[in-house]
Formats: structure tokens, C-alpha cells, sequence
């Protein structure tokens, strides 16, 4: 779940309390989410509206009941500029008094009603019943879809989402650092995997001599199940064989209208947000494009370099068949690229197990 990555990963979280909060009686898993991230260093706040609840002062109230300490209690005017530099922000039933429809409806009950500005964090979790308008009757556009890279919308029982939230963060771990600061490629794949939307994965000669087909499968079918659009880019030369992939894949019952030709995938690798290579090296090769006088010039390719994040298991850094150097394998080609070597048996499933981790 990223919500809990986007919790592990912050520095700081601002709790927005609200009516919802009260209805469900879920400030004590308030205050334990919040025991939690303070352990863990991060910094937590409360932003407390005026008119949040049912009554001056009811969140107030509610939190001290728990013992949150008065003074991460802050009122709207002070806590509004942090929002922007704030990790996350975290909307616990609160609805009118975050809507974003205040600045803008003219005509509607809260029209130029202050409001806390959590859509300035650079996430946002809201959990809330429903979405259905609050007590104003005005529509929340926080609630609307297309935002899911900064917004996650949790819906239903206030204690239920909370205690989803503390489960993400307690088994979702950031990926560790090896050495030179940076997270492992398996970790960097895991985390693109799991905030992707788009994914387009390249079978070649690496999966064949693996037999890595049904972990493709597997991962796969772990992606749709979370939401992500999955096809697969097949290359006419991959493999030893014309159609080599397709058989491949269809041992393990990939659906062959996932199986898209070079010419029909090539224009959505750019709209793509990670291009997963399989053992593939030629035929993803963009030398093809520049290394005149060698096998590869001027062949087709698949145009991977063109998502936003690639993620390669191959099993070593030679050339391919062609004998041709890949720049994808070079640390300095560009930023964005993941480069799993070994048997693709062994680091798909550890870009399955990073994936899970998130």
C-alpha cells in the first residue's frame, strides 16, 4: 500500500482531525499511529479548523482525551504555511474544511471560507466514509480520481482505514541503503513497480534459457491485481525463433492480446511509467540508433528508453548477440534505470518480493 511508503518516507506529517474522527470514536488509533511515527523520528503535528466537529474546540477535546500533547495542537492560521513542506498529510473525517471548492465555487455555502491547505503536502491520505458531500452539500474535488500519485482515498470506518494505514507502515519497509547511499536496484525497481500505473514488460532470450515465463506470469498478475495496466512489447527477432516469446508466454497462459508488436507498442513506451526487460539486449539496444558500421545499426528497436523507469534483468553486462555494447547497462546513460544481473529466475523474484515490501 503507499501509503505506508509515503509514512516511512516522510520527515514530517500533519494529522488533520475531523467530524469523522468523532463518529467513529477512532482517536485512540489516532494517537497510536501517531506513538508510531514518532518512534520512527518523524515529526508529527495536528492542524485543528475552527469549525471542525460539531462544536468549538470538539477535536481539541477529543485528542486530549488520548493524551496528545496540547502543543502539537495548531490552529489554522499557523499551521497553514507548513502544508507545503510537509510529507504527508493525513485527513481523518474532516471534509468542508479541506475542500479546495471553497476557493472556487462562488455561490455555494462555503465559498471563501478558510480552509486548511493540505492539498499543498506533497501527499495527501484522506479517510473518509464516503464521497459523498459534507454537511455544506459542496463536492470535494480531493475526492476526485486522477490524482493517485498524491492522492490516496481511503474509504469506510475511520478506525478500519487507520489500522490498514498502521499494518502498510509497519511491513512496508524503505528500501535499505547499500554502499554509496543509494537503495539496491532491486528496491528501486520494487518502489517504481509499486507506484506505477503502466507497465510494459520485454521478453527475450534471457527468459527462454531461464524458463522465467511463469514468475512473468506471477508478477504479472500481481500488478492487475493492484490496479496497473500490464502488456508485453514482442520484438520480431526476440528469442531464436520468429514467435519464440509468444510461445513462451502462452505456456503460462498469458493472454495473447497483451502481446503487442513492436510497431503497435512503440508510441506508448513514452506514456509508459516502467518498461521491465527480460533477457533482452539487441532488440532494446539504442546503439542500434547511433554505432554506424556495426550489426545493429539501423535495425528497429524497441524504444524502452523512452519510460519513464527501466528495469533490466539480464544476467550479465556483455553484448548481446551482436556483440554490440548497451548504453542501458552504463550507470551515467541516464537516470531512472534499474539494472538487476544473474539468472532472471533469481531477480524477478527478488523485484517480486521488493515489489511486496511496498
Amino acid at each position: 500500500m503507499k501509503c505506508g511508503y509515503w509514512l516511512r518516507e516522510a520527515e514530517r506529517v500533519i494529522i488533520v482531525p475531523g467530524y469523522g474522527m468523532a463518529l467513529s470514536q477512532a482517536q485512540s488509533i489516532v494517537k497510536q499511529l501517531t506513538a508510531e511515527l514518532e518512534q520512527e523520528g518523524i515529526e508529527v503535528d495536528f492542524a485543528i479548523h475552527p469549525v471542525a466537529g460539531r462544536m468549538p474546540g470538539h477535536m481539541n477535546v477529543l485528542l486530549a482525551e488520548v493524551d496528545i500533547p496540547y502543543d502539537k495542537l495548531r490552529e489554522m492560521d499557523e499551521i497553514n504555511p507548513a502544508f507545503k513542506d510537509t510529507d504527508v498529510a493525513l485527513v481523518i473525517g474532516a471534509n468542508d474544511v479541506v475542500n479546495p471548492a471553497a476557493n472556487t465555487a462562488e455561490g455555494t455555502p462555503i465559498y471563501g471560507m478558510p480552509i486548511l491547505d493540505v492539498e499543498d503536502a506533497k501527499h495527501l491520505i484522506i479517510c473518509n466514509f464516503d464521497k459523498l458531500p459534507g454537511y455544506a452539500g459542496v463536492d470535494n474535488p480531493l475526492y476526485d480520481e486522477g490524482r493517485e500519485d498524491q492522492i490516496v482515498l481511503m474509504l469506510g470506518d475511520a478506525k478500519e482505514s487507520l489500522n490498514a494505514i498502521i499494518q502498510a507502515f509497519r511491513v512496508c519497509q524503505i528500501p535499505q541503503k547499500i554502499e554509496g547511499g543509494e537503495s539496491s536496484p532491486e528496491e528501486k525497481g520494487g518502489r517504481w513497480l509499486e507506484e506505477a500505473k503502466r507497465v510494459i514488460i520485454v521478453p527475450g532470450y534471457g527468459m527462454a534459457l531461464s524458463q522465467a515465463q511463469s514468475l512473468v506470469k506471477q508478477l504479472m498478475t500481481e500488478l492487475e491485481a493492484a490496479g496497473k495496466d500490464v502488456q508485453f512489447a514482442i520484438h520480431p527477432v526476440a528469442g531464436r525463433m520468429p514467435g519464440h516469446m509468444n510461445v513462451l508466454l502462452a505456456e503460462v497462459d498469458v493472454p495473447y492480446d497483451k502481446l503487442h508488436e513492436m510497431q503497435d507498442i512503440n508510441p506508448a513506451f513514452k506514456e509508459t511509467d516502467v518498461a521491465l526487460i527480460i533477457g533482452a539486449n539487441d532488440v532494446v539496444n539504442p546503439a542500434a540508433n547511433t554505432a554506424e558500421g556495426t550489426p545493429i545499426y539501423g535495425m528497429p528497436i524497441l524504444d524502452v528508453e523512452e519510460a519513464r523507469h527501466v528495469i533490466i534483468c539480464n544476467y550479465d553486462k556483455q553484448p548481446g548477440y551482436a556483440g554490440v555494447d548497451n548504453p542501458l547497462y552504463d550507470e551515467s546513460y541516464r537516470s531512472g534505470i534499474a539494472l538487476l544481473l544473474g539468472d532472471a529466475k533469481v531477480t524477478l523474484n527478488e523485484l517480486i518480493r521488493a515489489y511486496r515490501k511496498c
